[in-house]
């Protein structure tokens, strides 16, 4: 399913609001696809006055743009599905153009209007108040299904065949607003895989985002040219398509950074083992809260950096490309959202 298919035929309409966020869009759409059903996507701009917190906004389009108003007229959809604080509003606005009649899906807190949404969907590591209309899921929604990672893998399995196994994935992320991936993060991550793939005899697959820096890409480039071991780079300015999908279809073993929580839920859903590293100020609280609930669930396992070595091996080098679930929140979400157009019979 697309995520620009229309919805003019069939007996469902389904709206997802796309911000300007490409975190909050995903999860949206995550869960459109997941529902099976056709889904019209509108993209939603901002202006400034976005900014004001909710209790203002409330049921508004206060801070959307005259084009994206444009975009929100009658008839209206039975289901809205958003994601992120400052879509909310816009979602309670077309709730009460419909008369009621167009149920709300809102992906993470709304903050504002709990009650007039149908369903709130919240990582459990948010640590929501249970309520009637709340679901807890074990992260937050993506778009990586079990179907998706076999067509990545069948479409990049030729660019790395015969590189030595196993093929171990470092999906690195960045500095956030809140905190700093420093250079001795950047060095520390990638010696680590380095050290890793070289003991067991396998490969690196590296891809680097906006959020990394140059330097720290620069640094990271640098590392794996002096490393003596097979690995394939993609920068985050490369021009090469972006194999990231094929990483996580392909990999036996990955590491991740946890300052992202989109990018520790994606690797969860590959069926490799994942690591992932969270030294002292890489993560907010509530991505620790995350990477705990990862862990406790069996989805991940931490990167055990700073341990002492057992027989002379350092631990790091010693990671096991261990099975786990898929971890699929997007379908948790979507199949309350079936059921809330069946409902409505």
């Amino acid at each position: 399913m697309t995520d620009n298919a229309m919805t003019e035929t069939g007996q469902n309409r389904i709206w997802v609001l796309a911000d300007d966020r490409p975190g909050n869009v995903n999860q949206a759409v995550g869960v459109a696809e997941a529902m099976a059903c056709p889904f019209k996507r509108i993209d939603i701009s901002y202006g400034g006055a976005a900014r004001l917190p909710n209790f203002i906004r409330r049921a508004s389009l206060l801070g959307v743009t005259p084009r994206s108003r444009e975009k929100l007229q009658a008839p209206w959809p039975d289901l809205v599905i958003a994601a992120g604080r400052r879509t909310a509003p816009v979602a309670r606005w077309i709730k009460r153009q419909s008369g009621g009649k167009t149920r709300i899906c809102q992906i993470m807190r709304p903050d504002g209007g709990e009650r007039e949404f149908d369903l709130i969907a919240v990582p459990a590591h948010d640590g929501v108040r249970p309520a009637e209309n709340v679901l807890e899921i074990p992260g937050a929604p993506h778009r990586i299904s079990e179907t998706r990672l076999v067509l990545e893998g069948k479409a990049w399995q030729g660019k790395f065949q015969g590189m030595p196994r196993p093929l171990i994935a470092l999906i690195v992320g960045g500095s956030t607003k809140k905190t700093r991936f420093t250079a001795a993060m950047a060095r520390d991550v990638t010696e680590t895989a380095i050290n890793a793939a070289r003991y067991n005899g396998g490969s690196l697959l590296v891809t680097t985002s906006r959020r990394t820096g140059r330097e720290n890409e620069a640094l990271i480039a640098e590392l794996l040219e002096k490393a003596n071991v097979p690995f394939h780079l993609h920068g985050w300015n490369s021009t090469e398509d972006n194999p990231y999908f094929g990483f996580l279809a392909l990999a036996d073993i990955l590491i991740v950074t946890g300052d992202s929580v989109s990018m520790c839920c994606e690797a969860c859903a590959a069926l490799g083992g994942v690591y992932i590293y969270a030294p002292d100020g890489i993560a907010a609280p509530r991505h620790r809260r995350l990477h705990q609930n990862l862990f406790d669930r069996g989805f991940a396992r931490p990167l055990a950096v700073g341990e002492l070595p057992v027989n002379d091996v350092p631990s790091v080098t010693r990671l096991e490309a261990f099975r786990h679930p898929s971890l699929q929140p997007a379908r948790l979400v979507a199949q309350r959202c079936l059921e809330l157009i069946g409902e409505r019979g």
